[in-house]
């Protein structure tokens, strides 16, 4: 039994993440592919938990670096609970945010740096990293301008910082997509839903070699 391709998503509030996501599991659907789309923070109800304490738009006053084990933590509990199993069985697994969201929020955004929130994560990944990661690159005040449009979405405590720290993310995206160029692949999320779901499935064809599955 082959096992499952992880796919990760990353990107700023408001990039459209969401939609991508259901356009690519619908697509591996189609080809025959057992799908489980799932979310970070989260993703787990320890996890959920978790994600509970990090994005309360009371909590305010945590400190970066508790923000950052956090993140870990749950991420970890994610992975072990439902990541790596469904992986284990041959099924593909499509996460909103990964590890590169802590790298530029925490890492970057924060003023961190890299290599701390390296460490505590490759202590809770285990080693377990996608197989193909999609960033989708948007100017914040344009994602942030979609946030606000969207009546649906519930506003968390990262949606309340201020337009320069988002800037950093942005910033800090590139930067690390620029390291990470082997696993991540960049597109502007300016673009047409449609088109944008398209070039996300041409990339994962050619990356991942689905044609030969």
């Amino acid at each position: 039994m082959r096992g499952g391709t992880f796919i990760t998503l990353e990107g700023g509030d408001g990039s459209g993440k969401t939609t991508l996501i259901r356009a690519i599991e619908r697509k591996l659907q189609e080809i025959g592919h057992e799908v489980r789309v799932t979310r970070e923070p989260g993703g787990s109800p320890i996890a959920e938990a978790i994600r509970n304490i990090i994005l309360g738009r009371e909590n305010t006053a945590m400190d970066p670096r508790t923000e950052a084990l956090l993140y870990a933590a749950a991420r970890r509990q994610h992975l072990a609970e439902k990541v790596m199993p469904a992986l284990e069985q041959g099924i593909d697994v499509i996460c909103d945010r990964f590890v590169d969201s802590s790298l530029v929020y925490q890492g970057i955004g924060r003023g961190i740096g890299l290599d701390p929130i390296w460490d505590i994560n490759r202590f809770a990944t285990e080693g377990c990293m996608p197989n193909l990661t999609i960033y989708l690159d948007i100017d914040p005040e344009i994602g942030l301008k979609r946030i606000e449009a969207n009546e649906n979405r519930e506003l968390n405590r990262l949606d309340l910082e201020s337009l320069n720290f988002h800037r950093r993310v942005r910033e800090g995206y590139l930067r690390v997509a620029e390291q990470f160029k082997d696993r991540i692949v960049t597109l502007d999320a300016s673009v047409p839903a449609e088109v944008l779901a398209q070039q996300a499935w041409t990339i994962i064809e050619a990356k991942l070699n689905l044609n030969a599955s």
